[in-house]
Formats: C-alpha cells, sequence, structure tokens
C-alpha cells in the first residue's frame, strides 16, 4: 500500500493484507539491542514481507516518551497511522522530521501496552507490501530502552545545565569586566577632569599672583616717581631759597610758539 497525499489518514490498512500470524511465528525474537544516541536511545526492528524484503525502523525513546522511528519516501508532514499488534489496530499520530523521508509515530501509553504484551507487530504501510516483525522479549526490551534514554536525556540535561552556568558566568564576567572597565573609565575621566580644574585654578593663581606683582612693581614705581619728584621739590625749594631767601622768584616766561625761551632775569 502507498502513502496518501496532504496529511490525510492513511486507510489502506486492511485485515486481510496483513500478514497473519503464522509468518510472524517464523519471525526469530528481536535481540533488543539499546543504542545510546544525543539525547535518547533506540533499538532497531526490522519488519519483514512475505516476499522477503525488509523494512527496518526503530524505537526511540528520551525516557519519558517512545516513538517508532523510520523512513518512507513520500510521507506527509502530519498523519494519523494505525499499526496492528497481534491483529488489532492502534492508531498514533505521525510527524515528519527535517530530514526527506524520515519520520517519527509518538505511541501512546495504550499502544506501548499492548507492544510489551504483544506477539506480533504488523505495518501495512510502511512498504509497498505488508511487513511485520515479532514482539518477543518486547516487555523488558521496552522498560531497559526507557531507562537507557532517561540515563542519557538525564545526561544530555545535565551538560546543557553546566553549559548554561559556564555561559551565565561567562556573561556574567564579562559584565563585571564591562562595569569595571566603565567605572574605570568614569574616574579616569574624573581624575583628569578634576586635573584640569587643578591646573586652571593653578594658572589662574600664578595669573594673579603675577598681577598682583606687576601691581607691587608699578605701585613701588610710582612711588619712586613721588619720591623723586619730592626730592626735586625739596631741591628747587633748596635752590630757590638761596638764591631768593624769602623773596618769591619771579614769574617764568612762557616759552615762544616759535620754541624761542628768553634768558631768565637774575638778581644782579
Amino acid at each position: 500500500m502507498r502513502l496518501l497525499g496532504g496529511g490525510a489518514v492513511l486507510c489502506a490498512l486492511a485485515v486481510g493484507a496483513v500478514a497473519g500470524p503464522s509468518a510472524a511465528e517464523n519471525l526469530e525474537a528481536s535481540a533488543w539491542a539499546i543504542t545510546p544516541e544525543d539525547a535518547a536511545c533506540h533499538t532497531d526492528l526490522e519488519l519483514v514481507a512475505r516476499s522477503g524484503a525488509v523494512a527496518p525502523v526503530a524505537l526511540v525513546s528520551d525516557g519519558e516518551r517512545v516513538m517508532l522511528r523510520f523512513t518512507r519516501e513520500g510521507v506527509p508532514s502530519q498523519a494519523f497511522l494505525p499499526i496492528r499488534i497481534d491483529r488489532k489496530p492502534f492508531a498514533n499520530l505521525v510527524q515528519r522530521t527535517g530530514e526527506e523521508g524520515l519520520a517519527v509515530m509518538g505511541l501512546s501509553d495504550e499502544t506501548l501496552s499492548a507492544l510489551r504484551h504483544g506477539k506480533t507487530l504488523q505495518i501495512a504501510w510502511l512498504s509497498d507490501e505488508a511487513v511485520s516483525a515479532s514482539l518477543a522479549g518486547a516487555g523488558q526490551g521496552i522498560a531497559d530502552l526507557k531507562t537507557c534514554g532517561a540515563q542519557v536525556a538525564g545526561r544530555r540535561r545535565a551538560r546543557e545545565a553546566e553549559l548554561e552556568a559556564q555561559r551565565a558566568r561567562t556573561q556574567a564576567d564579562a559584565r563585571a569586566v564591562a562595569v569595571a572597565d566603565e567605572q574605570l573609565a568614569a574616574a579616569r575621566a574624573q581624575t583628569a577632569a578634576a586635573e584640569a580644574v587643578r591646573q586652571r585654578a593653578a594658572a589662574e593663581t600664578e595669573e594673579m599672583a603675577a598681577q598682583a606683582e606687576q601691581d607691587r612693581a608699578m605701585a613701588d614705581a610710582a612711588r619712586r616717581r613721588a619720591l623723586a619728584d619730592q626730592e626735586r621739590q625739596r631741591a628747587v625749594a633748596a635752590q630757590q631759597y638761596y638764591y631768593y631767601g624769602d623773596r618769591q622768584p619771579a614769574p617764568q616766561p612762557q616759552p615762544a610758539p616759535w620754541n624761542y625761551y628768553r634768558p631768565y632775569d637774575y638778581p644782579r
């Protein structure tokens, strides 16, 4: 039987299309070898047709769920497909994965219970003819599969938790370094600003001191000029007293506009 497109329910499984129990009884019991994966465990089953054609499938478990994984060309993105356990149908949801033709069927609790206690698994839509496999040892095999899946998934979660903790620590360290760098940059900026203020204040102080020194120098020069003027005035007064005594000297003539000066009239 072939798969119907568009995600429709495959209704091609008929009771008469499935291999009879006599064929399943001739199948050898599965070894139920459990193989760990990255986050789950799986065990491979080979379903055989009357013609001898083999259709491989795998039961996969992460410790919580058990899924039937298979490859079928043209499998729809979603479908509600039946499998038969001891000729009794159990329908479950099939979803296609990202890989071409690879899909998984999530097995319900009822289907798992039937697998544990059943004798023959039969699937009519997996290939061009119905295929079947013995379920001998399925009870212990499924229990071991779930135990392995739980351990592998637990280790995966522990690794992911550790990686997440490492990422968190790395991010926290990076944030701490960034904060420290920002604080250091802020402190350096404050130090630079304070140094600029100090230098500006020192320059202003030096400028004020220089201005004060210049003012003092100008005041001293003015004081010296005043003293010199006083000395000259006393010398002139002494000279006039020497020549005139108590008499007032004659007024000094004003110079002519053409810079001609008349001689002073000294007393004879």
